[in-house]
């Protein structure tokens, strides 16, 4: 493995913290299945709403999930992009 920056090392740090909460895992793992809305998250999850909300502000941040409009509703999805890129990180934690 490559030496990896100081920047890289802080942004692999920030997406391994938000993959250490089980809400926000829970959360990924229903948007892996599809886009949902915050009501489904809260009634799939049993969780209120101000919990998901918090949690999905958080993913948001760290660039793991993206949020879409319709109409007056919004649709939360991962970031399929962002999470590759930490599979990645993983891979090359790896021994050879």
């Amino acid at each position: 493995m490559a030496k990896k920056s100081k920047a890289d090392l802080r942004d692999w740090a920030q997406g391994f913290g938000l993959l250490s909460d089980a809400t926000r895992l829970g959360i990924l793992s229903l948007l892996a299945k599809g886009p949902r809305n915050v009501t489904a998250l809260c009634k799939s999850l049993g969780l209120k709403q101000p919990t998901v909300s918090h949690h999905l502000g958080l993913l948001r941040m760290g660039r793991l999930v993206i949020n879409t409009r319709k109409g007056k509703a919004v649709e939360y999805s991962t970031d399929k992009a962002a999470l590759k890129q930490l599979a990645s990180a993983v891979s090359q934690l790896m021994p050879k």
